[in-house]
């Protein structure tokens, strides 16, 4: 008697297979994160062939175990909330299905997920696994928010999730995260310890940047206005200095007499800073600029027109009336003082 071909069983056969295109999440490695809130480490191997396992499972062969280690499950345990749980899609790839599957028999049977065991994760702590977690990294992309389950709640997905490796890996889970509460436990003393440093080095810095803003506040600052009596000579060039180096785009020094001391005065601007001076025709000191230039930043040259009683020396947006040339500054009773004008009316003249 010839046995007569159901012409369904190739539909239900074709059901039954799971192709590997349709897993929502990309198999992702786990880089090594220093944060204590999100424990990542590197792994070594991961489910490869969750899709083959899977293809295999439903065709009623034994599925092909990959190679997966208790240490390899122990560092995808993330802490939030404080406590220590999985997210959905490594749970997924440990027991070779889909994230949305899993999902999906969690919620036919809610009342085993208490929030205790189960909790849909915010935005912000999204984020923060995120950012602590290199294998989470595809979180951001994902429409939904994830789900993170307690060492109680896989264990109840065992009880749901119907598959030889799924009930294998659950007791690896368990067993990972038994390894992890000892490891706090043994490690609890020093744990404490580094919080503690980490907490008193956060007050020290404070203590600091408190010292550092009452040190600026207290520093002495450039008056408008300064009387250097004779011999004063390093109390004036110090002063300039200063003045040149508070420049944060240009410097024009207007002073008939000048030598190479003005010029390795200017070299003590900051970078980007333009230098340019006014002074009448000297020989000796083109000569000196022409070196200078050479070597050093430029500093350019402008000859006056005629000549100037006064020196000015303009420092950005303000101008300083010098009682006496740059160079003999404190030589003799002089003065410096911050004018009103503005340095295009000073410029204007000079033409």
């Amino acid at each position: 008697m010839k046995e007569t071909p159901n012409k369904n069983a190739g539909k239900r056969a074709s059901k039954l297979i799971t192709k590997c295109d349709k897993l929502e999440e990309p198999v992702t490695n786990c880089d090594q994160s220093n944060e204590v809130v999100a424990k990542c480490d590197h792994l070594d191997e991961v489910i490869a062939n969750s899709c083959l396992a899977s293809e295999q499972s439903s065709s009623g062969e034994n599925p092909k175990e990959t190679a997966l280690s208790q240490y390899d499950i122990e560092k995808l345990i993330v802490t939030i909330r404080g406590e220590q749980v999985l997210i959905d899609q490594d749970i997924a790839r440990i027991y070779g299905v889909t994230t949305k599957r899993l999902n999906e028999q969690a919620k036919r049977n809610i009342a085993r997920f208490p929030k205790s065991f189960r909790f849909e994760l915010t935005k912000e702590e999204v984020g923060e696994v995120v950012a602590n977690c290199d294998h989470l990294q595809t979180l951001k992309f994902r429409p939904t928010l994830p789900y993170a389950f307690t060492e109680q709640g896989i264990g109840q997905l065992s009880t749901v999730v119907h598959s030889k490796i799924a009930i294998e890996r659950s007791i690896m889970i368990m067993n990972a995260f038994v390894a992890m509460r000892r490891y706090l436990l043994h490690n609890a003393g020093i744990l404490v310890r580094i919080a503690h440093l980490e907490k008193h080095q956060i007050e020290t810095d404070q203590k600091i940047d408190l010292i550092l803003d009452k040190m600026d506040a207290n520093s002495p600052k450039l008056l408008t206005e300064q009387i250097f009596a004779t011999g004063c000579v390093w109390d004036a060039w110090a002063y300039v200095s200063d003045l040149v180096r508070s420049a944060k785009q240009r410097i024009v020094l207007i002073d008939n007499f000048v030598d190479d001391r003005v010029l390795s005065l200017l070299d003590k601007r900051g970078d980007g800073v333009e230098a340019m001076i006014y002074s009448r025709y000297s020989e000796s000191f083109l000569t000196d600029l022409q070196k200078h230039n050479a070597q050093q930043r430029e500093i350019k040259f402008t000859q006056l027109p005629h000549r100037n009683h006064d020196r000015f020396l303009i420092i950005d947006d303000e101008v300083y009336l010098l009682g006496a040339s740059v160079k003999d500054m404190g030589i003799g009773l002089c003065a410096i003082t911050k004018m009103q004008t503005t340095p295009e009316t000073v410029l204007g003249l000079l033409e």
